[in-house]
């Protein structure tokens, strides 16, 4: 591509990005108002009134819906930043600025020298695939603390641990960042950031964890995975309900601890498969980082018994990083995302309705996209592995081999990884 050429394309991707965000906006605001119910009430109602209790120096210790490792605190009171904004207004403002910020630390990576700007392409076309959820939950502000650090991962393993420690206090997820990290920097930095989090917190306000005790008694959540079964049961008879409980909309009643401890044993199976590849894996390119981060994103959303909408942008964020690189074996899943992300627009908050009543409409869309998830979540899983794991069964090309000068494969897995190292946080 020539220079004339690129600029046109950057030129189409900004102005793609500000018309978008610019609907988005409007939506929130609500200028035009969005079909389905009002996304924008958690912000007005929920984080507002988390807000009022965690101004008075205290986490909201008799609220069941605050589910939430202490550092989520800071973007429920970010919209004090902008005073002369109302609460609701403010944050939509700093959502927009969270969007933005992606954009910027995408483009900037995808313009270096041997980067593509495909990442910045799916970020900017899967945001407002999602809708206007994006800029009504706190999500897109922890993803852009996850694209920040799988980014530095590569160079600058510190900083990071540092981002991904914070973003674990922001919201658990960007934990599994770390599964691709070869240097040990990376999750020190992780640690002692998190630690001190946890003690700052622990130390000037009471009920940091109080949210560990209020998931005791959930049920499943209707867009989730598990929820399938309970939604074609509806039909053959099943007397359960689907009820607001716990902040979402979950089925209760008959087998429904069944299969949330089926979820929960999905969820822990992904673990044991990530902790094999990592055992097993020998090649670390550039690119493995964020890789391996997609995958784990991709199987731990994939198996929960709760799969939210805002959900989505973790995996557009995380995709679009994994797109930067050339080399990355993530594009057919990163489409995928891209497909699960219209169907999920659709199924909430647009036939929202249609969900929580399981009729033909509602069921249909969920096993789209739920079977979107699951065939990336296959697909990035065999990638991955056929891309650091070495095959027996035949040689490989020549410059990919895991033997080393001496030919034994534990002392050319030690070379490579100290090789890849240097390129991979």
């Amino acid at each position: 591509m020539d220079r004339t050429d690129g600029t046109r394309s950057l030129t189409g991707l900004l102005a793609l990005w500000g018309l978008t965000r610019l609907l988005l906006l409007l939506f929130v605001f609500k200028v035009y108002v969005f079909p389905g119910p009002d996304v924008t009430s958690d912000v007005s109602v929920i984080y507002q009134g988390w807000y009022e209790v965690l101004r008075t120096g205290t986490f909201p210790l008799d609220d069941v819906t605050w589910q939430y490792p202490p550092a989520a605190a800071l973007p429920v009171l970010s919209p004090a930043l902008l005073s002369f904004l109302d609460y609701a207004q403010a944050f939509f403002v700093l959502a927009f600025l969270a969007d933005l910020a992606v954009l910027a630390l995408l483009l900037n990576a995808g313009l270096r020298p041997g980067r593509a700007v495909r990442g910045a392409w799916v970020w900017v076309v899967g945001v407002p695939l999602i809708g206007p959820t994006v800029y009504a939950r706190y999500d897109v502000m922890v993803t852009a603390v996850a694209v920040a650090a799988l980014l530095a991962g590569t160079r600058r393993p510190r900083l990071m641990g540092a981002l991904a420690g914070l973003g674990a206090m922001l919201k658990v997820w960007p934990v599994l960042l770390l599964i691709g990290a070869v240097r040990r920097r990376a999750w020190a930095a992780a640690a002692v950031t998190a630690g001190v989090l946890v003690t700052l917190f622990t130390l000037a306000m009471p009920g940091a964890f109080a949210f560990l005790t209020f998931q005791r008694d959930r049920g499943t959540e209707v867009e989730s995975l598990g929820a399938l079964v309970f939604h074609v049961a509806r039909h053959f008879g099943w007397d359960g309900q689907v009820l607001l409980n716990y902040g979402s909309v979950e089925f209760l009643g008959p087998y429904v601890d069944v299969v949330s401890t089926a979820a929960l044993a999905l969820t822990g199976l992904s673990f044991g498969w990530l902790l094999l590849w990592r055992l097993t894996a020998t090649r670390f390119l550039p690119h493995t980082l964020a890789d391996a981060a997609f995958v784990a994103v991709l199987m731990f959303t994939t198996t929960s018994r709760v799969i939210s909408p805002q959900y989505m942008v973790w995996l557009v964020g995380v995709a679009a990083v994994c797109l930067c690189f050339h080399r990355t074996g993530m594009r057919v899943p990163a489409a995928l995302v891209l497909l699960a992300s219209l169907v999920t627009m659709l199924e909430f908050p647009l036939w929202f309705s249609h969900v929580v009543a399981s009729d033909p409409l509602g069921v249909t869309l969920l096993f789209v996209r739920n079977g979107l998830l699951v065939l990336a979540t296959v697909v990035a899983v065999r990638e991955l592995w056929r891309a650091s794991v070495p095959r027996t069964d035949r040689r490989e090309p020549a410059g990919l081999t895991d033997a080393g000068p001496k030919g034994g494969p534990l002392h050319g897995a030690r070379g490579l990884t100290s090789r890849a190292s240097r390129g991979a946080g």
